[in-house]
């Protein structure tokens, strides 16, 4: 299919893949196609291909190999200690966050821009009073780490978990096939974290996901999670997905991609991610690039993110004008294609902020043509997390 010759494109690297994850050889065993992508050999798709995966994941369970993400540990001697050395590079209320709670939030440089965006986790366990699990996107892992460790004060420490694997399981039949393994997972509310075993192997796990499906990551050593992702693929519910699906999943539900519809140049209110920046920290600031994001709060950004759906059956893709009708150029898509649970093209992009209000009439040039578009709110397929 065309559309997935598309996304298998767009998911692929320039470069030559050096690393390779734990289940490398599980995905080129079930027969998928592997792309270099952030310096690793990945699956984009398996033989039934991206729409079906897709489809599967939306109706029943599907598993990701995700262990290509960067994952670590922020230690110090108690919470508050570590909490505020990672509030000095972040914009989220960690100082608050609960045990067994995780947050999503973003490395900011100087200017207020997004260095990378990530999710942190404090432990339930009391005994881990002081540490927090963070996970980071795998093309920015090196240089994150390094940002965060030129930063930290002398009693908090980065250490890097190489040593351990990432997978995620998504779709509404995820609980019910996880809960089959371990039973306490089906207990968990979105947004929280736990550790238990997984088919008796000790592990991590998160509800959470980037396909606006209910679903969990579970982090477990490296030489053991290809034994959770064999069990899990025992249950017909759940099927492997690769990278294409897994972006086409997440541009119905109107999830940033870094690299994309974050980068350097964009703040979180530019991105329309305000409510990861809670009230405490709009108001104390103390985080790097507040004087801009507390002033774009204040006033709005000059440009937002805003969802985009396209007339007819033809997707605009990342980097297409964004005009009005009278052919002023006022904003840039930065993801975009169609989306197979939606039955229609979708896209979103940044354009100026008084063209952003949803019912708005706009021009997306595709091939030199203005395709009639109009800007809509996300998600663009509604999502179902466990609340």
């Amino acid at each position: 299919m065309a559309a997935e010759a598309d996304t298998a494109t767009a998911h692929a690297s320039p470069e030559t893949p050096s690393l390779r994850t734990a289940l490398h050889s599980r995905h080129v065993a079930l027969g998928a196609r592997m792309v270099p992508f952030a310096g690793y050999d990945m699956p984009v798709q398996y033989p039934s291909g991206i729409l079906t995966e897709h489809n599967w994941t939306r109706e029943k369970a599907g598993l990701f190999d995700v262990s290509h993400m960067g994952q670590a540990f922020l230690v110090g001697p108690d919470h508050e200690t570590t909490a505020r050395a990672l509030e000095a590079l972040i914009p989220a209320d960690i100082l608050n966050l609960a045990p067994g709670k995780q947050r999503y939030s973003q490395l900011l440089n100087e200017e207020g821009g997004i260095l990378d965006d990530l999710m942190v986790t404090r432990s339930l366990d009391p005994d881990e009073d002081g540490a927090l699990y963070l996970v980071v996107n795998a093309a920015c892992k090196t240089e994150d780490y390094a940002h965060i460790e030129a930063r930290l004060p002398a009693n908090v420490k980065l250490i890097r978990a190489e040593h351990r694997g990432l997978i995620a399981i998504q779709g509404p039949a995820a609980a019910e096939a996880l809960a089959v393994l371990a039973p306490e997972a089906a207990e968990m509310g979105f947004m929280t974290s736990r550790s238990m075993k997984v088919a008796g192997i000790k592990a991590n796990l998160s509800r959470s996901g980037y396909t606006g499906e209910d679903g969990y990551e579970i982090s477990a050593a490296a030489n053991k999670i290809g034994e959770i992702w064999d069990t899990l693929l025992l249950d017909a519910r759940v099927k492997p997905i690769g990278l294409g699906a897994r972006d086409s999943l997440r541009l119905e539900a109107g999830l940033c991609l870094y690299g994309h519809d974050i980068d350097t140049t964009t703040s979180p209110v530019e991105g329309a991610l305000t409510w990861s920046i809670q009230k405490r920290r709009r108001e104390e600031g103390g985080f790097p690039g507040a004087a801009r994001i507390q002033r774009e709060f204040a006033e709005g950004p000059a440009r937002v993110r805003v969802g985009l759906l396209p007339e007819g059956r033809a997707p605009a893709r990342e980097g297409a004008e964004i005009a009005t009708p009278e052919g002023e150029i006022v904003g840039k898509v930065t993801s975009g294609g169609f989306g197979p649970t939606l039955n229609a093209p979708c896209a979103m992009g940044y354009v100026a902020k008084a063209h952003s209000a949803p019912g708005t009439r706009l021009d997306l040039i595709v091939r030199g043509k203005p395709l009639s578009a109009v800007v809509a709110a996300m998600p663009f397929v509604p999502n179902r997390y466990k609340r």
